[in-house]
């Protein structure tokens, strides 16, 4: 008996603490950033399909990404992660599950994961949606 409960124990002490969160990211194959911006996202507990797209154009206007673009595209769960989007406002966007299509750090802006050093409390992070001017979701 407590062997069995030592080694249920065991299996459940060796179980991760949080599920990875699944994301695809799109991006043209020579882009270098977006490369920074996958292992951004895994070291911070994503697991990332990497796709090549020769059209991202095409892709940015079916997940609602067109007018704020950036570089790549990531798809998690129903939401767009369009550009060097910081991972606390990942994370906010899946905790509120607000009725938008997702949220962008639209340009490549330097101070953003994956483009340089990140510089908290300065990266615009817009919503993407109906709107005709750009919403503002957060500041990261």
């Amino acid at each position: 008996m407590m062997k069995k409960l030592f080694l249920m124990l065991l299996v459940l002490l060796a179980q991760p603490a949080f599920a990875a969160i699944n994301a695809t990211l799109y991006k043209d194959p020579a882009c270098g950033c977006c490369e920074e911006y996958v292992k951004y996202l895994e070291k911070n507990g994503f697991k990332v399909k990497a796709v090549n797209s020769s059209d991202m154009s095409t892709l940015k206007k079916q997940y609602g990404s067109a007018q704020l673009a950036s570089c790549h595209t990531t798809r998690i769960g129903q939401y767009t992660v369009e550009g060097h989007v910081p991972v606390a406002a990942i994370h906010k966007l899946l905790k509120e599950k607000p009725q938008i299509a997702g949220i962008s750090a639209p340009g490549m802006p330097k101070n953003s994961p994956g483009m340089g050093p990140e510089i908290k409390g300065t990266l615009k992070i817009y919503e993407l949606g109906q709107s005709a001017e750009p919403k503002l979701f957060s500041i990261e």
